[in-house]
């Protein structure tokens, strides 16, 4: 082989891994899937995101489609499969997301500061302790939810409870304590303050606050994605209009929350309450919160 030749072929190597490189970089023709949890508000939830994927398709020369689950336990399985490349994450799915299955906060979402987790019960209700719940039905929300699943079941640690009812969704975990059919909820002081208003008939009282203040949730990046790749998609993101980020609630210059204390939880409770050894119950009869 003369070095003509040799010279040649070797250019077009290096363009050959240049080119490979740069397709590698920007996922051209690759597909994107977008992850949140809406509960019910399915339009609503896609025409909110409509822009946003038309800008990642446009920068990107991907597919880019919307996959919303409708409660947090839906959410976990994609999650865990890794099927979505994007996550618009609530605090207990980022948790679990980021130490359970090494997905990458990218951004901070917009929320509530200072969020917590409740238990209510109704205002006749004898009970006026946690202890009080012991031998009770107590309404949570899916394994995902941070007020409605994790921080409650972390606060009933050591008792037995009769039942457990896994909820889809805040209002009808406010609606089992409205029926009597649980003796007490938990969810979000928000939720409580937004749908205990469809309930006109039930007077409802606060049992317990919990202390600690519930992060805000994270856009994620799901590490099946090159690295280079995350970085570009990162960049595409922080740059665009302010309104595609208001749209879909994500801050490209807030800083990313301190879960710390959210995993701990997190973890603690999956020692306790072993609940993926039941996947789609939809209640627990009894429920025995100890570790081991």
């Amino acid at each position: 082989m003369n070095s003509r030749y040799s010279r040649r072929l070797f250019l077009l190597q290096l363009f050959f891994l240049a080119a490979c490189g740069s397709r590698s970089l920007q996922g051209e023709g690759e597909e994107l899937i977008i992850g949140t949890v809406s509960y019910s508000e399915g339009q609503q939830t896609l025409s909110q995101y409509d822009r946003l994927i038309n800008y990642l398709g446009e920068k990107t020369g991907s597919l880019v489609r919307l996959e919303p689950a409708f409660n947090e336990n839906k959410a976990i399985e994609r999650i865990r499969n890794r099927s979505w490349s994007l996550v618009f994450a609530p605090p207990g799915l980022a948790a679990i997301a980021i130490t359970q299955q090494q997905y990458r906060p990218l951004f901070t979402l917009e929320g509530v500061q200072n969020l917590r987790s409740i238990l209510v019960v109704q205002e006749n209700s004898p009970i006026r302790s946690l202890k009080d719940l012991a031998n009770k039905t107590v309404a949570l929300g899916q394994p995902g939810s941070a007020t409605g699943f994790y921080l409650p079941i972390y606060n009933l640690y050591g008792l037995t409870l009769a039942e457990i009812l896994l909820a889809p969704t805040p209002k009808t975990i406010l609606s089992l304590v409205a029926e009597g059919k649980a003796d007490a909820g938990a969810l979000s002081q928000r939720e409580f303050n937004f749908y205990k208003t469809q309930f006109p008939q039930i007077p409802f009282r606060v049992l317990y606050t919990d202390p600690h203040s519930v992060p805000l949730g994270s856009v994620l990046i799901s590490p099946t994605i090159e690295r280079n790749r995350q970085e570009f998609i990162r960049q595409i993101l922080s740059e665009a209009a302010s309104v595609l980020a208001q749209e879909t609630g994500y801050v490209p210059t807030g800083s990313i929350p301190d879960y710390r204390y959210m995993i701990s939880v997190v973890e603690r409770v999956k020692s306790i309450f072993p609940y993926e050894l039941q996947p789609g119950s939809a209640q627990l009869k009894p429920a025995r919160l100890f570790k081991g």
